[in-house]
């Protein structure tokens, strides 16, 4: 089956930027979120991020605009049932992408592949909560999506065949690379990534240097674009917070629990970037 009509749920900083990628490869996409405003939101800043890339002239201003018109927004599911393929991109939380999920399974027909951008939960659990859960997958984007050239696919204990070569094909697409991962928390790079980033704030809370120079040892000794705890920032510390929480109670093990400093931030809403405040301040 060739795949020309995508939905992606959620129009937040991965949701966006996804919907934004699916676009300019040519598909036609429906973004769905809860409200207007976050629809208008999301669609503000796509346009903002086409606008940069015009800017710098990956391409023209034309095929930026006719991106912008394959995109139509919706608070409505019902507007799902002519979707090929469907891709979750809420929140990390386990029971909202699981309500929403079934949502969509309920809204689609039997034979579209729906896919969930966890970066960190089960697919195998989260495919289990989809009716024929052969058709569900783990299609993981990194952020900012736009610009970065790495697709996780991840397959539960039911995806078939067909369903990772659909998400296969939209990778290609949509010109990024894809990897293949296990069903683990955190599947390949943030199971790398995640647990040095914690390093680096447990560091920093043990006073042993700086926010300033943990970063720029990392930039400078391990040849990093970005410092750990820029990235965290960037991240989101609410969001690194879930998925080392995720790690420490999917393993069970000790060397994944979380900075107590990571954990008092996130209570005090230092969130990084999207709250003006984290380890830096924006």
């Amino acid at each position: 089956m060739s795949i020309e009509n995508i939905a992606v749920i959620g129009a937040g900083t991965m949701g966006n930027g996804i919907a934004q990628v699916c676009a300019v490869a040519g598909y036609s996409v429906t973004l769905i979120d809860v409200s207007d405003a976050a629809l208008e939101r999301g669609l503000a800043t796509l346009r903002k991020n086409l606008e940069r890339q015009v800017s710098k002239q990956t391409f023209d201003a034309a095929q930026a605009e006719a991106a912008v018109a394959r995109i139509r927004t919706s608070t409505d599911y019902a507007q799902l049932k002519s979707a090929q393929l469907v891709i979750e991109a809420a929140t990390e939380n386990l029971d909202l992408k699981i309500r929403i999920l079934q949502q969509v399974a309920a809204s689609v027909t039997d034979d579209c592949v729906i896919a969930t951008n966890t970066s960190s939960l089960s697919i195998t659990q989260l495919g289990a909560a989809v009716s024929q859960p052969q058709r569900f997958i783990g299609v993981h984007f990194f952020n900012p999506v736009p610009m970065m050239a790495l697709v996780e696919i991840i397959r539960g204990l039911q995806t078939s065949d067909a369903t990772f070569a659909a998400a296969q094909a939209l990778t290609e697409r949509v010109g990024k690379t894809a990897i293949g991962a296990g069903n683990r928390p955190g599947f390949v790079v943030n199971r790398i990534l995640v647990p040095m980033i914690n390093e680096a704030i447990m560091v920093l809370q043990e006073g042993l240097a700086s926010a300033e120079d943990i970063d720029t040892g990392m930039r400078l000794g391990c040849n990093q674009p970005i410092g750990p705890l820029a990235l965290a920032d960037l991240i989101g510390l609410d969001t690194l917070l879930a998925i080392i929480e995720s790690f420490h109670d999917g393993f069970n093990d000790s060397k994944y629990r979380p900075a107590a400093l990571l954990k008092e931030m996130v209570a005090a809403g230092y969130l990084g970037r999207k709250s003006g405040r984290g380890f830096f301040t924006y």
